[in-house]
């Protein structure tokens, strides 16, 4: 039985389910037995599971959704290379310690999608402990991460 899954409004969520588009985004870094992967807002798995066809070393997907997190464990028990974290990011990228050159995913919610950017480019110590931020954003954060002054 299939669940339908909604997003929800308070949690800014925002499901990825364009394949074509999820290919691409995949493909916009090189992926191998050796990649560490840290997923922010994995939702309903549709990246995830396209990103453990690419047999990384480790998938750290985080997301804050009790329900979607049990959801997610389910449907990936069986692969070894993945721990599904049920926090707020916030907390992950404050706290956890991950190996250099961590590949950073993220369809992120857009009620705080500038903030997530924001902790992780503000980040003290520096260079940063990842390697590349991979981000979809909804188009009007985008438009005004790249606008111009004023």
């Amino acid at each position: 039985m299939k669940l339908s899954i909604r997003p929800k409004k308070s949690l800014g969520q925002n499901f990825l389910i364009d394949q074509n588009i999820i290919r691409k985004i995949i493909r916009a870094e090189n992926i191998n037995k050796d990649s560490i992967i840290l997923e922010i807002g994995a939702g309903n798995g549709s990246l995830t599971k396209k990103i453990l066809e690419a047999k990384p070393k480790m998938i750290f997907a985080v997301e804050k959704d009790k329900n979607l997190a049990q959801i997610l464990k389910r449907d990936v028990k069986n692969f070894k290379n993945i721990k599904i974290i049920n926090d707020d990011i916030f907390n992950i990228i404050n706290k956890k310690k991950f190996d250099h050159n961590t590949i950073v995913f993220g369809n992120l919610p857009y009620n705080i999608s500038t903030q997530i950017l924001a902790s992780l480019v503000l980040l003290k110590k520096w260079p940063p402990w990842y390697k590349i931020l991979i981000f979809m954003f909804q188009e009007e954060v985008a438009n005004r991460i790249i606008a111009k002054k004023n």
